[in-house]
């Protein structure tokens, strides 16, 4: 089963990143909600890096790995970004605050960390590493 793939940074990969990450986890007996999140989590990300990060730059690329071990599941997503864009430095934003003044936008990741059971961003240099984990037992 592949397990790795490379893309470039355009919109039009997020639908091929979601295929490859559901057909990945069809081997495990998951319920359609605990699919249809943790798709939503690498989809948030990887819109996040290719927007964010690399400003849409087709000559930039993410590398996708994914795995399954003990009933964990991790993505490992990488890219070479040389934007101000640091994902490690990111912190929750006040979603009191976004509903009182009705800001839209900006609490992407605050739903990744809550549907993922933990999030690493690692930034040297600028190479960024983003893993995701799940437990899907």
């Amino acid at each position: 089963m592949k397990n790795a793939i490379r893309i470039s940074c355009s919109r039009h990969n997020l639908k091929v990143v979601r295929d490859f990450v559901s057909t990945y986890l069809a081997a495990y007996d998951l319920s359609d909600l605990h699919l249809n999140q943790i798709i939503l989590a690498v989809d948030e990300v990887v819109a996040n890096l290719i927007i964010h990060a690399n400003h849409e730059d087709e000559s930039q690329f993410l590398e996708l790995r994914v795995t399954v071990e003990q009933q964990v599941f991790e993505i490992e997503i990488e890219d070479d970004s040389v934007s101000s864009y640091k994902p490690s430095l990111y912190r929750e934003p006040d979603l009191q605050e976004h509903i009182r003044t009705g800001k839209k936008g900006g609490v992407g990741m605050t739903l990744v960390n809550r549907i993922m059971d933990r999030v690493e961003f690692t930034t040297t240099g600028t190479h960024n590493v983003c893993r995701l984990y799940k437990r899907l037992a």
